[in-house]
C-alpha cells in the first residue's frame, strides 16, 4: 500500500485551454471597465458643460440640468460600450504582443485563429447590452428628454427666471431682472420689470412679491412696495408711480406638441410604420451591435506589434478604421433615407465589406507567419549548402595542382 494518495490524471490541455481564456477574459474586462469610466467621464463633463452654458443663457431652466444630463448619458451608451470593446480588446493583444506573450502562445501551438473564441466569449454579453440600449432604453430616453425640454420651456416666466441675470419673456413683451427667488415659497426679491404697452415703455421695480393663483387658474405676480416708470423713451413726460401692491398676468405657455423625431421613436414603432427615415433609423440601430462584434473580431489582426516600429500606430491606425466604419454606416442610413438604395443594400453592404477585411487581415497575418518559417528554413538550406561547396572548393584545386 503505498503511503501517498492516489489521484485522477488530469489532461494538462484542457487546463491549459481554460487557463488561456480566464486570463485573456479577465484582462479585456478590466481593460474595457478602465476606458468605460474614462470615456464616460469625458461625455459626462462636455454635456454639463453645455447645458450649465444653457441654463445661465436662460434656454432651459437650472432644476432641468440633470435630468436632460442623465437622459443624455443614457443616448451616447451604446456608442460608448462599442468603442469600449474595440479599445479594450486592442490594448489587451498588443500588450501581449508587446511582452511577447503572444510569442509564447504562439510555440505552445495557439494560432492566431484560436483567439477567436475568448473575443467572442467576451464580446457576446457586450453586443448584447449594446443591443438592448440602441433598440430600447436610447429611444426612451431621447423621447423623454425631448418631452422634459417641452415642459420646461410651458412653464412661467417667473417659475424659469435665473436669479442675477436678465431674462426676456417667451412672447418678447417683458424682460426681468430678480434678484432673489424662491422656487418653493415663490417669493421674489429686488425685482425690475421692464414692458412696453401701447407704445410706452414701462419700468417696474419693487423690493419683493409672491406669485397668486385665482380660483379659476390665472396666475399672477403680485409687487409689494415699489415704483413704477412709464412714459416714451426720448422725452420727458414720464409718469412716475408708487404702489403698494401691484399685480401683473404671468402667461402659461401650453406644452408644444411637436412631430417626435425617429431617434425618439420606439423600434416597434418604427416598424409599424416603415417610411424610408423609419427604417434608416431603425438600421441603425441594429448596425451597433452588429459593427461591435465586427470590429471585436477585427482588432485581433489589428493588434499586431512591430517591434521595430512605434507602438502607437497600430492604435492610431485602429481608430482610424473605426471612425471610417462608423461613418460608412451612417452614410448608407442616409443613403437609405434619401431612397438612393435599397434598404437590403444599405444595411449590409458596409457590415460585409468590413468582414471582407477582417478575413483579409487575417488570411495575410497567418500567412506572413507561415512564409517567414519558410524563407527561414530556406535560408538555412541554402547557409548550410553554400558552407559545404565554400569546404570542398579549396579541396579540389589542391588535388589538380
Amino acid at each position: 500500500m503505498s503511503d501517498y494518495p492516489h489521484t485522477l490524471q488530469v489532461k494538462s490541455k484542457h487546463k491549459g485551454k481554460h487557463l488561456f481564456q480566464r486570463a485573456l477574459v479577465g484582462e479585456f474586462v478590466s481593460n474595457g471597465l478602465l476606458v468605460f469610466a474614462v470615456l464616460f467621464g469625458i461625455v459626462l463633463v462636455s454635456q454639463l458643460i453645455r447645458l450649465l452654458g444653457a441654463a445661465v443663457d436662460g434656454k432651459i431652466a437650472v432644476d432641468g440640468v440633470v435630468a436632460l444630463l442623465g437622459f443624455g448619458a443614457m443616448s451616447y451608451l451604446p456608442m460608448l460600450f462599442s468603442i469600449c470593446l474595440f479599445i479594450s480588446i486592442l490594448l489587451t493583444l498588443t500588450r501581449c504582443y508587446r511582452d511577447s506573450e503572444m510569442v509564447v502562445w504562439f510555440c505552445s501551438g495557439v494560432g492566431l485563429t484560436r483567439w477567436i473564441r475568448p473575443v467572442m466569449v467576451y464580446t457576446m454579453p457586450v453586443a448584447g447590452m449594446i443591443a438592448l440600449l440602441s433598440l430600447v432604453l436610447s429611444p426612451w430616453s431621447v423621447q423623454k428628454a425631448e418631452e422634459f425640454k417641452h415642459k420646461l420651456e410651458s412653464r412661467d416666466e417667473v417659475a424659469t427666471a435665473t436669479t442675477g441675470a436678465f431674462r426676456e419673456s417667451k412672447k418678447d413683451e417683458r424682460v426681468y431682472f430678480i434678484e432673489n427667488l424662491d422656487l418653493k415659497s415663490g417669493r421674489v426679491g429686488n425685482i425690475f420689470v421692464q414692458s412696453v404697452q401701447n407704445g410706452k415703455m414701462g419700468t417696474v421695480v419693487a423690493r419683493q412679491g409672491f406669485q397668486e393663483s385665482k380660483p379659476d387658474g390665472t396666475r399672477f405676480l403680485v409687487l409689494l412696495n415699489g415704483t413704477r416708470y412709464e412714459g416714451t423713451p426720448g422725452q420727458r413726460d414720464y409718469n412716475i408711480v408708487e404702489f403698494e401692491r401691484y399685480s401683473m398676468r404671468i402667461d402659461s405657455l401650453p406644452t408644444k406638441q411637436s412631430a417626435l423625431e425617429p431617434a425618439g421613436m420606439s423600434t416597434w414603432s418604427l416598424w409599424n410604420d416603415p417610411t424610408s427615415w423609419h427604417i434608416a433609423e431603425l438600421q441603425r440601430r441594429l448596425s451597433l451591435p452588429i459593427s461591435a462584434i465586427i470590429i471585436a473580431l477585427l482588432a485581433i489582426p489589428m493588434s499586431y506589434v512591430n517591434p521595430r516600429a512605434g507602438r502607437s500606430i497600430n492604435l492610431i491606425l485602429a481608430i482610424v478604421v473605426y471612425m471610417l466604419y462608423s461613418n460608412m454606416i451612417n452614410v448608407a442610413n442616409s443613403w437609405v433615407g434619401l431612397e438612393k438604395v435599397s434598404p437590403a443594400i444599405g444595411m449590409w453592404i458596409m457590415h460585409a465589406i468590413m468582414l471582407g477585411v477582417t478575413a483579409l487581415m487575417f488570411y495575410r497575418r497567418t500567412k506572413i507567419l507561415s512564409l517567414r518559417k519558410i524563407l527561414t528554413r530556406k535560408n538555412r538550406k541554402s547557409d548550410a549548402e553554400q558552407a559545404r561547396e565554400d569546404e570542398a572548393i579549396p579541396v579540389e584545386t589542391g588535388r589538380q595542382t
